[in-house]
């Protein structure tokens, strides 16, 4: 079986003159390799495709696949991470994780937390901002918190993202409309702890492998899992399994988000404790990363007793198994 791997090269993107942020998404030469690598140990060649425009360059001339395994984050518009599996969907090639409609929801934050809400799952009150207008529909209680409605990897995050009056409100707002042409979600600020669950799996035989809890070791992090403090991980946080009680609050959490939403074959989803300790719905992650050093989804994984292999091939099963493809 040939698999082949589309993704979005962070050096591709940086060379065009991107900056580092703005390629946060974005995967290094290691995170490819090491995929690449985990597929051979499995068993299975591999054909690199690279981006979007290189997918549809390479199904022109002919070429197809058993399967591809997509960790492509697209680069412009709302529906960007949904544009390869879109592709291949018209040409009936099976690929890895979530669909178009899945994707297409999940990178707008607000709308995901409309669905999670309507499934009558705890999540922060919150309102959209498109423009600074908006700032007056704003009824939450302070503290809240900003962050970019459909971005990933922190992006947009930092210590100020916590806000605790109309003004810091209006500043930040201000600041990031200008970056983030999407939105900003505004939601109420949650005090407690702070986890992410792992998931595997599609449907009614989707399970969670393990939760993590995120825990803050620098006072500048302000309890803030930012760009900055993802990217210096070793530094600014320590990463534990609860206790019984909790993982099973938020494995329960996880899996009703993953179902409801309709999530595929692996992921992430992110959860935080409010004032009265009840684990509230933060986001989802259906396209997690997956550096095998640097990404949460790996390294709760490893926490949990999955090496990157094995992580790796039970993705690989649950593609098999929904798509009716022969894997073992």
């Amino acid at each position: 079986m040939t698999i082949g791997l589309t993704y979005d090269l962070r050096s591709d993107y940086i060379k065009e003159g991107y900056s580092e942020e703005e390629t946060a998404e974005f995967d290094r030469e290691s995170t490819i390799e090491g995929i690449e690598d985990a597929l051979h140990q499995l068993g299975y060649e591999t054909d690199r495709i690279g981006h979007v425009k290189n997918l549809i360059s390479r199904l022109s001339v002919g070429c197809r696949w058993d399967m591809v395994f997509n960790i492509c984050e697209g680069l412009h518009g709302i529906g960007r991470e949904a544009q390869v599996p879109a592709i291949l969907d018209i040409f009936q090639i099976p690929y890895t994780f979530s669909d178009v409609l899945v994707l297409s929801l999940t990178l707008h934050k607000g709308m995901t937390k409309r669905v999670v809400r309507d499934a009558a799952i705890p999540t922060p009150d919150f309102v959209i901002i498109e423009n600074i207008s908006q700032l007056a529909e704003v009824k939450i209680p302070f503290p809240l918190f900003v962050k970019p409605n459909a971005e990933g990897t922190g992006k947009g995050i930092n210590a100020l993202s916590k806000v605790n009056s109309d003004d810091e409100l209006t500043r930040v707002c201000q600041e990031l409309l200008p970056q983030y042409p999407s939105g900003l979600l505004v939601e109420e600020y949650l005090p407690g702890r702070e986890f992410t669950a792992g998931i595997l799996g599609t449907g009614e035989a989707a399970y969670v492998i393990g939760v993590m809890e995120i825990i803050y070791t620098l006072d500048e992090t302000n309890s803030i899992y930012s760009y900055q403090t993802k990217s210096d991980y070793h530094k600014s946080v320590e990463y534990r399994i609860p206790e019984k009680e909790i993982c099973d609050q938020c494995s329960s959490l996880a899996l009703k988000v993953w179902q409801v939403i309709g999530c595929r074959d692996g992921g992430r989803i992110d959860i935080r404790v409010d004032k009265n300790g009840i684990p509230n719905f933060i986001e989802v992650n259906p396209l997690a990363g997956l550096d095998k050093v640097h990404s949460d989804l790996p390294i709760l994984s490893y926490m949990h007793g999955y090496d990157f292999t094995r992580l790796i091939h039970e993705i690989i099963l649950s593609t098999g198994k929904r798509t009716g493809l022969l894997i073992s």
